[in-house]
């Protein structure tokens, strides 16, 4: 909890010389969260505790989200801190490796991984699923579309390839296959931006860029500190011993909050439950968390059965006043339950 993780927040800041601010989005299977642009208000909210400094370490763990808000973040805190360094304990793919990408060095673990940056859309014009909901349109796949029929199959001729295309407009609509286009080129234009704290060398960063965007080959590509810091040229740190130990016990004491890798089954929680699916910390600006909160009601069924109910209560941002005694916690199985005192819940 962030009550045992704020000693190591302020051991981390006197390793870097540096004002450290947290920010997790899980990852938990069936409570996972992206990086949305909720969260800009709270990043105001801490960075005006922190006021205008020297360094800003940004302590990230991601897999993804808006990238618009990605550089929206990046661009905030370089508003409070002369230089800004990002610190990678495990995960920081797509929009998180923007926000790296923004950064003047980025200090990453042996396990610490990037990722391509070529963007999914989710639209109302989307394909819809069969068993409901939004199909993505990646950039690359629709890429990867065209040029497997030009290249692989060698169609040439106009015809032919108007009706492959035509064959696309049948299952993407058109105004989202013109997004796809918008997007490549607005993300390559902010990675280019982006890159130039930490790569000035033209040639260099157009190198990151293509590889980023493209000739990774899949969205799941995973970019180790070696090949981020050997072939790419980005300005990648490695931890001491010390800090290493640092960064990897503030992790695992997340990694027990928010159990990234525990899927979330309403069939194992029985009563009310709090599942807390991204934080963003500071030492002096407390802990803010992203929550889904609910009841699940069992009952039995005429034929025998039992019949599972789940009722969400609220879905939100909340702070959490645990250090300043506002709040009890306590646990209901594994998931953590929070009694806000005077909510009429029983303990």
């Amino acid at each position: 909890m962030y009550r045992d993780r704020v000693a190591l927040y302020r051991e981390l800041e006197k390793e870097f010389h540096s004002k450290i601010l947290v920010y997790v989005t899980s990852d938990r299977p069936n409570m996972a969260a992206q990086i949305s642009p909720d969260v800009i208000d709270y990043f105001i909210d801490h960075l005006d505790k922190i006021k205008p400094c020297g360094r800003i370490s940004l302590f990230l763990y991601t897999r993804g989200g808006d990238t618009s808000t990605a550089r929206n973040i990046v661009n905030l805190l370089r508003m409070y801190g002369d230089f800004l360094q990002v610190i990678i304990p495990h995960k920081a793919h797509s929009a998180g490796t923007i926000i790296s990408l923004g950064a003047n060095e980025i200090v990453m673990t042996k396990q610490a991984t990037l990722g391509p940056i070529d963007p999914s859309l989710y639209t109302a014009l989307n394909p819809r699923r069969p068993e409901g909901g939004i199909f993505p349109v990646s950039v690359e796949a629709v890429k990867g579309y065209l040029e497997f029929a030009k290249n692989e199959l060698e169609i040439q001729d106009e015809a032919s390839l108007a009706s492959i295309f035509e064959k696309l407009t049948d299952f993407v609509h058109p105004l989202v296959l013109g997004e796809v286009y918008r997007s490549k080129a607005q993300i390559q234009m902010m990675a280019e931006k982006l890159l130039q704290n930490q790569v000035t060398e033209p040639e260099k960063i157009k190198k990151i860029i293509d590889f980023l965007c493209s000739e990774s080959g899949s969205h799941d590509y995973t970019i180790n500190r070696r090949e981020a810091k050997n072939e790419l040229g980005l300005q990648i740190v490695n931890p001491t011993a010390f800090q290493y130990e640092l960064i990897k016990r503030i992790y695992d004491d997340i990694n027990e909050e928010l159990l990234f890798g525990k899927p979330f089954l309403i069939t194992e929680v029985n009563g009310a439950y709090a599942v807390r699916r991204c934080i963003l910390e500071s030492v002096v600006g407390g802990a803010d968390y992203f929550s889904t909160e609910g009841v699940v009601v069992r009952g039995k069924m005429p034929d025998g059965q039992t019949a599972i109910q789940n009722s969400i209560s609220y879905e939100g941002w909340r702070h959490d006043h645990a250090s300043e005694g506002g709040q009890v916690s306590v646990r209901n199985g594994e998931e953590e339950v929070i009694y806000e005192r005077g909510s009429g819940y029983q303990t």
